[in-house]
């Protein structure tokens, strides 16, 4: 090292020496004195380097020059850097979730740097937006769930698979039906009349709102789901992400060994019927008599018409996937069949899926990456009167005839049920399916410009196509009047989508500054035709076989287009302090000539207090992060064409022969989007390194609501769509995750829950509500589903007489409350109740020792009222003798004698004063509790598998919906959120389910 020093010679003259003229002058044993030495800066050298964890290249980590800390860079996406630092510097590495390492350059140029995670969860890259972004950096709410956490239900649609998993995100289902896809909600329902299902992108690509057409994925294809909340986490799809986002990325092949994988997971499925249990034929021949005189040979059959309507179900998952390649080609490829049986009979899902995704380093700066993906899917559905006489058939009358057919109650005169109905004959010639074949393929271009400075552009193109069958056969009753009947429907889906995005990165010194702009076009094509006929042999469901039609063929075919203009600013300085903005201008065809763009806007900022140097001192606090974000989304889903004057064919209008048209929707050229304007403070702390909690609080407003105005008929149109209303969400989420042990025995436990209130603010013209006449009326100042119907005052004790409330006003204005058994005359109220949950979450445990694993889930909702519409038929008081009843849930009783406090009123044929019209009586309390999934497995040692050339094993059994808790006294206590109704509802499924993870 070269050394200049200052030097006092002959106590008079300074002199700058180096290290060779020091010597010169001491060895002639000259009087110096040394009084100050400096070091001199070496030459600078160019290094290169790669910077990764034990799963590979860590993008964005800073490496900067301890003693110049101005001089610095980072990683790309490969985790590459090139930096010029003195040959004798010291370098710092930084990256959120690792710790901080110190690296002596010592004159080497090539450095291979492995950090050391601090805090797993941060270091986690997630995609977020147009980019991806370590967890520990966002400024905003999302919520991320891997592949890992999505294990364990069965199920071939993600949706249904992260319930309960993340807070906020509420799944909800009406039906156990398999071929029937969830309800989602983010954050509370944030319109009115427009579409409420979150924004879906799959694999950096929009793919449009969850449920607008069908999977285009199969869920053992994903990597990871990154559930974007906030308007900072939306932000670059904030023209359309007034719900949320759910962002889908699938699996990708990893440089190295090529892996090959078999998966296999086969169960058995059961319906389950919680409380409710319905009468046998001793049971309701002894509840008929207190009020009828039934004849005693009813008793000679008893058919328990339930347990022919549902079955014991067989649930199939197979996958075998491949993939692997090199640092410049990587593949992965995947197979995947799945079978679920419903356990309503004649009622099942088929789906065939293949994937394929390629991605190749053309040339240094040139990437290719390939995605194609098909889904084949055939979904068989139910007898339309499988369930519903499973609930009502009486037990009194035969399913079968001697000779083992099935009984046609069309000719038997002593059948006794009300709807003349036996499904399984009509099961055997009736069908009702729906195939649809939908394919994908992505083709992402990424061309680095310059250095730091990248071009990319991602292209899809859909086509979705389903045919649908409806068949009715001439022997049955629903086919009786129509000498059988056939409706076909076939439709066809094309999307056209272009994103092309140019993106700067750089970092100087501790200032790292990414700056995005995008260009974006969408363009899609639906087509629809429907054709029915009649007078069709015996089974022969095909359309040429009919001799007459049942109405006019029908059809339509829609366009739309969307285009996106928007630009983004990242900025974090030394890994504390992170903001980021962005502008977003988007068009589209849905929305009045006059405004048709919307202009959104979202900023957000986050400091990791954790890495100041006031906090560095406190152990315990191994992170600790505050979080805000302000921005506004924006809503689109409300049809294909909202602001043009619309007509109608009008089979009324038609003249000469010539079909005509009547006015239907008036247009609004002034109609634009529905917008939401969200806050959101946050923060996220971990203790120990094992204990780690983040804890949300948003208020999320909704304005210009999008809403369909009715006209009187004077009009002559049913009405116009219209920016009118405000409503607003408000709620707190928290995550908590805790590393309980970790040692050999391990046992992690989360904990995530989320508290939601809507309040609408405004309606239209001053509106109080939009449905006033409604048991949900909307009301402003209230929740969109609070409760509004007679309030049950229960039995009147003397006679047995339903009791309801009746508001009484007396001279002075004063309301009492007064009870009456005359149903016209009780007073609609509202009932302090609404569908919405007053909160929400999951609790997860997972343990593991020594291969063997457990893990426990379970999700629960609480504080919502479900309305059990179906009670009104089977629980009735005398009016429905000619259906079955159900078995009282224990603590109800009936009015017997004078005195009797009950909760039933006395049963009388033909009913009891209107007791099962709509009113509180049938309001529930819908919390529930549910062992969502429970999994043992065990991992097979190494050792026992290398003789076999096997790189992995693993065998495990696993429940689903094994245990509920709830008071409810239907089948299922889980319901639509969006409605709280329960009726008729298809059997929750049990499932019992064996697999095995085969590694090659």
């Amino acid at each position: 090292m070269k050394i200049k020093s200052l030097l006092l010679l002959g106590g008079v003259g300074l002199l700058w020496l180096n290290n060779s003229q020091a010597a010169n002058i001491l060895s002639n044993k000259t009087t110096l004195k040394i009084i100050h030495y400096k070091p001199a800066l070496a030459d600078d050298i160019t290094i290169k380097g790669k910077i990764t964890d034990k799963s590979g290249p860590i993008p964005g980590a800073t490496i900067s020059l301890k003693s110049n800390l101005g001089v610095g860079t980072s990683t790309d996406g490969e985790g590459n850097f090139v930096i010029k630092v003195p040959a004798d510097g010291i370098l710092i590495v930084k990256s959120v979730g690792y710790k901080t390492q110190e690296i002596s350059v010592q004159g080497k140029t090539i450095f291979n740097i492995t950090l050391i995670e601090e805090n797993n969860n941060l270091s986690d890259v997630v995609v977020v937006g147009y980019s991806t972004k370590k967890q520990g950096e966002l400024s905003s709410s999302v919520s991320i769930i891997s592949a890992e956490k999505l294990k364990g239900v069965a199920s071939n649609d993600v949706i249904s698979m992260i319930q309960g998993k993340a807070p906020g995100v509420v799944v909800s289902s009406a039906s156990g039906d398999p071929t029937a896809a969830p309800k989602i909600n983010i954050r509370g329902i944030s319109s009115i009349n427009g579409g409420t299902a979150p924004l879906l992108v799959v694999d950096g690509n929009i793919l449009g709102a969850y449920g607008s057409e069908g999977a285009t994925y199969s869920p053992n294809d994903v990597e990871s789901i990154t559930i974007l909340k906030d308007a900072a986490a939306t932000g670059l799809y904030g023209s359309r992400a007034g719900s949320g986002v759910i962002i889908v990325t699938t699996k990708t092949g990893k440089a190295g060994e090529s892996k090959i994988e078999f998966n296999s997971v086969v169960g058995f499925n059961s319906p389950s019927t919680g409380k409710f249990k319905l009468m046998n034929s001793q049971q309701l021949y002894d509840y008929q008599k207190t009020f009828s005189n039934p004849n005693s040979s009813v008793l000679n059959n008893d058919t328990n018409w339930w347990d022919l309507a549902t079955r014991d179900g067989m649930t199939q998952n197979y996958t075998v996937s491949a993939s692997g390649g090199t640092e410049k080609t990587r593949y992965y490829v995947a197979g995947n069949f799945y079978r679920e049986q419903g356990t309503v009979i004649s009622n099942d899902k088929n789906a065939y899926n293949l994937r394929t995704n390629l991605s190749s380093q053309l040339t240094k700066k040139l990437k290719l990456s390939l995605l194609l993906n098909g889904v084949f899917t055939r979904d068989n559905y139910a007898n339309s009167n499988s369930l519903g006489d499973g609930y009502l058939n009486l037990p009194f009358d035969p399913a079968y005839n001697v000779d083992g057919t099935p009984v046609d109650p069309r000719i038997t005169p002593s059948w006794l049920g009300r709807d003349v109905e036996n499904f399984l004959h009509s099961t055997q010639y009736n069908l009702s399916y729906a195939r649809s074949l939908n394919l994908s393929a992505d083709v992402n271009l990424d061309y680095n410009i310059v250095k730091n400075l990248t071009f990319s552009s991602y292209n899809r193109t859909t086509f979705y196509n389903t045919f649908s069958v409806d068949y009715y056969d001439k022997r049955t009753k629903e086919g009786g009047a129509t000498n059988g009947s056939l409706y076909n429907s076939t439709t066809y889906k094309n999307r056209l989508l272009s994103s092309n995005r140019l993106k700067y990165e750089n970092s100087f010194g501790e200032n790292h500054l990414t700056v995005l702009a995008v260009g974006e076009a969408e363009k899609s094509y639906y087509d629809e035709a429907n054709l029915n006929g009649k007078n069709l042999p015996a089974g022969r469901p095909v359309m040429s076989t009919a001799t007459d039609i049942i109405s006019n063929p029908s059809g339509g075919t829609n366009e739309y287009n969307f285009s996106k203009y928007l630009s983004q600013v990242d900025y974090n300085y030394a890994g504390k302090y992170f903001a980021i903005a962005s502008f977003v201008h988007e068009n589209s065809s849905r929305f009045g000539i006059n405004k048709s763009g919307g202009d959104f806007y979202q900023m957000g900022a986050s400091w990791i207090l954790s890495n100041e140097q006031f906090l560095k001192g406190i152990k315990p606090i191994s992170f600790l992060k505050l979080r805000a974000s302000y921005g506004t989304t924006g809503n689109a889903e409300i049809g294909d064409y909202p602001s043009l004057g619309l007509y109608s064919i009008d089979t009324g209008a038609s003249y000469g022969g010539l079909p005509g048209a009547s006015p239907s929707q008036k247009g609004n050229p002034n109609l634009t989007w529905e917008k939401q304007k969200t806050a959101n403070i946050g923060f996220d702390i971990g203790f120990w390194n094992r204990i780690d909690l983040s804890v949300d609080l948003y208020d999320k407003r909704s304005n210009a609501l999008l809403f369909f105005v009715p006209l009187p008929s004077t009009e002559g149109y049913k009405g116009y769509f219209d920016n009118v209303g405000a409503l607003k969400n408000r709620g707190l989420e928290f995550n908590l995750t805790t590393k309980n042990f970790t040692g050999a025995f391990k046992w992690e436990t989360n904990l995530n829950m989320a508290f939601n209130r809507n309040t609408i603010l405004k309606l239209t013209n001053d509106k109080d509500a939009i449905n006033p006449g409604g048991s949900q009326p909307s009301a402003v100042g209230r929740d969109i589903f609070d409760w509004k119907m007679p309030i049950w005052a229960g039995v009147d004790p003397n006679n047995g007489d339903p009791l309801w409330e009746k508001v009484i006003t007396d001279a002075d204005g004063v309301q009492h409350i007064a009870v009456t058994n005359t149903y016209a005359q009780a007073t609609r109220q509202y009932t302090g109740t609404s569908a919405t949950p007053k909160f929400t979450g999951g609790f997860t445990n997972t343990f593991s020792y020594k291969g063997i694993s457990l893990s426990t889930f379970f999700n629960f909702v609480y504080g919502n009222e479900v309305y059990n519409d179906s009670r009104a038929y089977f629980d009735n008081d005398g009016l429905y003798e000619s259906y079955n009843a159900m078995v009282l849930k224990s603590g109800w009783n009936r009015w017997e004698k004078i005195g009797d406090v009950a909760t039933h009123p006395k049963p009388v044929l033909g009913g009891n004063h209107d007791s099962n019209q709509q009113s509180t009586r049938y309001l529930e309390d819908g919390s529930y509790i549910r062992l969502r999934n429970i999994t043992l497995g065990y991992q097979i040692p190494d050792s026992w598998l290398s003789k076999i050339k096997i790189s992995s094993a693993r065998v495990f059994v696993s429940g689903d919906n094994l245990w509920t808790g709830t008071k409810f006294s239907g089948i299922d206590p889980e319901v639509d959120l969006t409605s709280g109704v329960s009726s008729f509802r298809y059997p929750l499924n049990k499932k019992v389910l064996f697999g095995v993870n085969i590694g090659l």
